[in-house]
């Protein structure tokens, strides 16, 4: 069965994750969770771009974010990827392919649902049995919203703002906040988020992808 065709636009809000090779450990301990962290913060640096949102769990990691160029968040993805493969396999001696295939980018809708979207993201290592308390588990961006944790690699979420008049009201009401059943339900799915705004990404999506088509046709 041929594979989904890549489509990466500027400007626009994916979730992004990439997984290890036959859903191998890519993370082992503390230091390797933090190299991957530094690897990012470097490339992003060189090919900016908005992180909302992440998690780094045992064998893969979910971002939530907005594209600047989508070439350049390309760059950004292999260059990151190819760096801590390489320092993976220094450090274990490990042989072969690292990661499984391509990183899946799956369009987000920007509207009130987002934020729970980041949060579902967040709350991985509550569904994998990791910890009880994601505000336990150091490698993902949670920290940050409900314990004011200073994170030099996040822009603050969308919608995080209007979560409360204070600091410490934001923090509470995001600790607080319900994830919807459709963004449960939409989280394999080609676009993730509200019903109306899934139909407005797949619409895009649809357009785009339709006049890269015509382009390749007329080359």
């Amino acid at each position: 069965m041929p594979r989904q065709a890549r489509l990466l636009l500027g400007h626009s809000y994916y979730h992004v994750m990439t997984r290890g090779n036959n859903k191998h450990i890519v993370f082992h301990d503390a230091a390797d969770y933090h190299h991957y962290l530094e690897l990012l913060g470097r490339f992003k640096a060189e090919h900016p771009f908005e992180l909302y949102h992440y998690c780094l769990m045992p064998n893969h990691v979910h971002m939530l974010i907005q594209t600047d160029i989508a070439s350049g968040f390309a760059t950004f993805m292999k260059k990151l990827n190819l760096s801590y493969a390489q320092a993976y396999a220094k450090r274990y001696g490990w042989v072969g392919h690292f990661w499984q295939d391509r990183y899946k980018s799956q369009p987000v809708g920007k509207d009130s649902y987002f934020i729970q979207c980041g949060k579902y993201i967040e709350l991985n290592p509550v569904r994998s049995g990791l910890t009880r308390n994601p505000a336990d588990y150091p490698y993902s961006s949670y920290r940050a919203y409900t314990l004011g944790e200073p994170n030099l690699l996040l822009t603050p979420d969308l919608f995080y703002q209007g979560l409360g008049e204070s600091p410490t009201q934001r923090a509470q009401n995001y600790q607080d906040l319900v994830i919807s059943d459709q963004i449960a339900s939409s989280y394999q799915k080609p676009t993730w988020g509200a019903l109306y705004q899934r139909k407005i990404e797949q619409q895009k999506r649809r357009y785009h992808l339709r006049i890269r088509q015509k382009k390749d046709y007329s080359e």
